[in-house]
């Protein structure tokens, strides 16, 4: 699909080299600037844009106020924030932002984060199709969470998340390409993603039920079996992980 797009962002010259580089991406069709928030609450309200290359300080409303009023539109568009500051990447997890570059901005990165923008935008378009809690569902399934590789800032898909292991007020998040840390603690993830099938299985660890291949509640050390790994459950959510896993057959001796 082609993305029509809004940049925002105060600084002109950043302004003009951005919308520069996205018109010359063949994904991107009509590309809409501001130099404010405001301005580019204006332009939303003559049209609908698939996705929103945002700069994060700007005066009067932020880039993060204005993903925050986008998610009172009925059509939210991507959110991609472009900035120079790198300490902003857990806020933008906050807001659901699909990716987070920063400047000064890498062809090679934008193309990156064109693409996550593409596929969150036909993702959101297919379930306004389809309607109903499951399309709802799909569109959740779009969350990313940034994470810090070196200096660079990657976004994490939840759907790739298989399980996550507390680490103090960090969690490490397991993929079948590997471990990220984030700064958010476990807790806080049981309660955000519990709506997308993941269950915490014990004081330590968060685990996505697609994953687990087997489930052994009985004896004196229950635990729950992943192609990669078994993982402990603790006494006291016994009943809670019971409860999750017995409507679906096939996992294993209960």
């Amino acid at each position: 699909m082609s993305l029509d797009v809004l940049v925002a962002d105060d600084e002109p010259p950043a302004l003009h080299d951005l919308a520069a580089l996205l018109r010359a991406d063949d994904r991107v069709g009509v590309v809409r600037t501001a130099r404010n928030g405001a301005e580019a609450l204006r332009i939303l309200e003559t049209g609908v844009v698939q996705a929103a290359f945002l700069d994060i300080h700007m005066p009067g409303m932020s880039g993060f106020d204005l993903a925050r009023a986008f998610a009172r539109l009925r059509a939210r568009p991507a959110i991609v924030f472009v900035t120079a500051d790198d300490a902003g990447a857990v806020a933008a997890f906050d807001l659901d932002a699909v990716d987070y570059v920063l400047k000064p901005v890498r062809v090679e990165r934008l193309k990156r984060a064109i693409g996550r923008a593409v596929e969150a935008a036909a993702e959101a378009a297919g379930g306004a199709r389809a309607g109903g809690p499951e399309a709802a569902a799909t569109e959740g399934d779009a969350e990313t969470i940034p994470v810090t590789v070196g200096s660079t800032t990657r976004m994490v898909r939840r759907s790739d998340v298989r399980w996550v292991q507390a680490q103090g007020d960090y969690s490490r998040l397991r993929t079948a390409g590997g471990d990220h840390l984030v700064r958010v603690p476990l807790s806080e993830l049981a309660e955000r993603w519990a709506h997308a099938g993941f269950i915490r299985v014990h004081r330590s660890y968060l685990v996505h039920r697609d994953a687990i291949v087997e489930v052994r509640l009985s004896g004196p050390a229950p635990t729950v079996g992943l192609a990669e790994i078994e993982l402990p459950v603790s006494r006291r959510l016994v009943p809670a992980v019971r409860e999750a896993l017995l409507p679906r057959p096939g996992r294993g001796q209960v």
